[in-house]
């Protein structure tokens, strides 16, 4: 815009005439003088010149917004790129319409909490036809810790979408769009991202799940490998391949001890309590605090930036939760769920307010740790 030329700029022929005829061709060149260079360039008063350089400003001046209209076209945008739903009403509603398209979403929490029901879950719902709420398409799978159950997926759908699985032939075919990739390392897995990158343009792929991303890293520490940024191609790849081809990107990752380099693992054996009430949270949480670990997500920070969203599970007073942790629409909320034979489902949709570090701060149980 700085370069565009006075003599477009519907000023009056004279005055154009004026600047041009002392080189002063480009808004640029206008506005790269004080108003008394002018007056004596163009031999006009300080009245004139000062009129003809707001003139020349606003005509090159990017438009203003408020903060309500960018928030509103964020939202718009939001809408026209899609989302996934959860199925989960609250998260859903948290979310603006569930994992959305053309980002990274994570899971972050220890084995065991629930983050591959979750991925089996949206593995399903991808792949329903879209008059069941679907996107009737198929999914791309990578197992890296070879937790894919076939068994699992087929129950989650026989007690979701009974309607569906009952049909003869439809749960084997509904199996079938999900493609299951299993990197043994991550120089496998680097190799994979090619192949899924032929996958996307061929076929009808609307889901990427990659389960996980810290096992892919675990094995070349390990071996003694460099620790700075193993992933940095990784990350910047599966970001443009999320962006081009606008389909969600769903990724779980570990935790680790904030004082350790190992990841913590957890099994979540004990039976669940009655949900909290919210009034009550904040008590659990300063009641408890003495027994959890100091937990962080895997992978740093590095890939903490990657990520759009960033969603937690975790287990305070021996219920499980999940925490929108990181999203730049949606407020910090938690929501109690258990594991049912059809997935995940939440105990209540109202979400509860989280403020401050317990945001990010990721909590289990002691007596969980094996």
């Amino acid at each position: 815009m700085a370069n565009q030329l006075i003599s477009e700029m519907g000023l009056p022929k004279s005055i154009a005439n004026v600047f041009a005829a002392r080189n002063i061709r480009t808004a640029k060149d206008a506005l790269s003088l004080t108003e008394f260079d002018l007056m004596e360039l163009v031999d006009m008063g300080l009245t004139e010149v000062t009129s003809v350089l707001v003139h020349i400003s606003e005509r090159v001046s990017p438009p203003h917004q408020t903060a309500r209209s960018l928030l509103q076209q964020r939202i718009q945008n939001e809408q026209l790129a899609g989302h996934l739903p959860t199925g989960l009403k609250g998260l859903d509603e948290a979310l603006f319409g569930g994992i959305p398209f053309g980002v990274i979403t994570e899971l972050v929490g220890p084995a065991g909490i629930g983050k591959t029901q979750f991925c089996l879950k949206l593995s399903l719902l991808a792949s329903l036809p879209t008059r069941h709420g679907g996107l009737d398409a198929q999914v791309i799978y990578i197992d890296v810790e070879s937790k894919f159950s076939s068994k699992r997926l087929i129950e989650i759908g026989a007690q979701s979408f009974p309607e569906i699985f009952h049909m003869s032939g439809m749960a084997q075919e509904m199996a079938g769009r999900i493609l299951v990739l299993r990197p043994a390392s991550l120089a496998e897995f680097t190799e994979s991202l090619q192949q899924i990158k032929i996958l996307l343009l061929e076929r009808r792929v609307k889901l990427l799940v990659i389960d996980s991303m810290a096992a892919l890293t675990s094995g070349e520490l390990e071996h003694g490998a460099s620790k700075i940024n193993p992933l940095g191609w990784h990350i910047s790849f599966l970001k443009s391949v999320a962006e081009l081809s606008r389909i969600p990107i769903v990724v779980t990752n570990q935790v680790k001890s904030q004082s350790s380099d190992e990841a913590w693992r957890y099994n979540f054996q004990e039976p669940l309590g009655v949900l909290c009430a919210v009034g009550t949270r904040r008590q659990d949480l300063e009641d408890t605090s003495k027994y959890d670990s100091h937990l962080i997500a895997a992978l740093g920070i590095h890939w903490a930036h990657a990520v759009t969203i960033r969603l937690i599970l975790e287990t305070i007073s021996g219920e499980r939760f999940i925490k929108v942790a990181k999203s730049p629409m949606s407020p910090a909320l938690a929501f109690p769920f258990s594991i049912t034979s059809s997935g995940i489902s939440l105990l209540n949709d109202d979400g509860i307010e989280v403020v401050g570090q317990e945001i990010s701060t990721i909590h289990c149980h002691d007596v969980c740790m094996l």
